[in-house]
């Protein structure tokens, strides 16, 4: 992700081991990810020392580096690399610079992977800025960043944040597949909040959509109504509860040949005998256990 990122921005340079297209030659292929960790780790040391820390060729080596080290699970690691990176970059580019924001956008997601959403937030605020006002509000790259910021605000328990930026994103993306993904998440930021009819009412949005658009039987279809009949019975309406979760129940006991929807199952089945027991079917709930 991270040198997908760096290349499209123009900010990275072959590694040892690389063509010119930055292709992997036999040689790096049959490198270990430590070792090839090393290798950068020299190849940094070695930029600093010619070229000083604030050369663009060694942001450039730092970033690779930070991005293997990213790649390899080494997250606090990464996140320090690209911290610093980011500080230079500001520097010789500029804080707005699309090169300093491809960093930027390394950090934020370094910064997810690290378990550090508030952190995360932070980058994703300045990125939107930048985005917004130079690609406006509906561009994809805006839209991608508006989302980011709002999941990361919902991470950071800041709930009614999340909401309005969902409900933004999900305004001005032209994606369908991408709208149902944010109407998923300002369900869950509604759900946080209290307000179970906004989320439900948006969980039957998706369902609606992927339904026609995948059938009834679909993994993702069944994914949502099943969280469909759980919104039902965090709120109370126990009896559309049972009567989504049966429906989705039946659905997947005829596409069980699936192991993804055989594990589904096994989660609608205890949460329709949940839902039945809520309402005082105890035979039927005692039957599904």
């Amino acid at each position: 992700m991270w040198r997908a990122l760096l290349r499209r921005a123009g900010l990275t340079t072959p590694n040892q081991g690389e063509d010119r297209l930055g292709r992997a030659t036999v040689s790096q292929r049959e490198q270990t990810p430590t070792l090839r960790a090393a290798a950068l780790e020299r190849a940094l040391q070695e930029q600093i020392e010619t070229l000083g820390s604030a050369h663009p060729e060694t942001i450039t080596a730092r970033n690779n580096l930070a991005s293997k080290y990213a790649q390899i699970g080494r997250r606090e690691a990464a996140v320090a690399q690209f911290e610093l990176a980011l500080a230079e970059a500001e520097r010789v580019f500029g804080d707005d610079h699309p090169q300093t924001d491809v960093i930027r956008e390394n950090l934020a997601w370094s910064y997810e992977d690290a378990g550090q959403p508030g952190n995360a937030a932070e980058q994703w605020e300045t990125l939107l800025k930048h985005r917004d006002e130079r690609l406006g509000p509906v561009a994809g790259d805006t839209v991608a960043a508006r989302s980011r910021l709002a999941a990361t605000y919902h991470k950071s328990g800041r709930h009614n944040a999340a909401i309005a930026h969902f409900e933004k994103a999900a305004e001005d993306s032209g994606l369908p597949e991408e709208r149902e993904n944010l109407r998923i998440g300002l369900s869950r930021a509604y759900s946080a909040v209290g307000r179970n009819d906004d989320a439900i009412q948006q969980l039957r949005m998706v369902f609606a959509q992927r339904h026609r658009r995948l059938g009834s039987r679909h993994h993702d279809t069944l994914v949502i109504q099943h969280r469909l009949g759980r919104a039902y019975t965090q709120a109370g309406r126990a009896e559309e509860a049972v009567e989504t979760l049966q429906t989705a129940y039946r659905n997947a006991l005829s596409a069980v040949g699936d192991p993804d929807i055989r594990m589904l199952t096994l989660k609608m089945r205890r949460d329709l005998a949940g839902a039945l027991s809520a309402l005082g079917r105890h035979r039927e709930a005692s039957a599904l256990f």
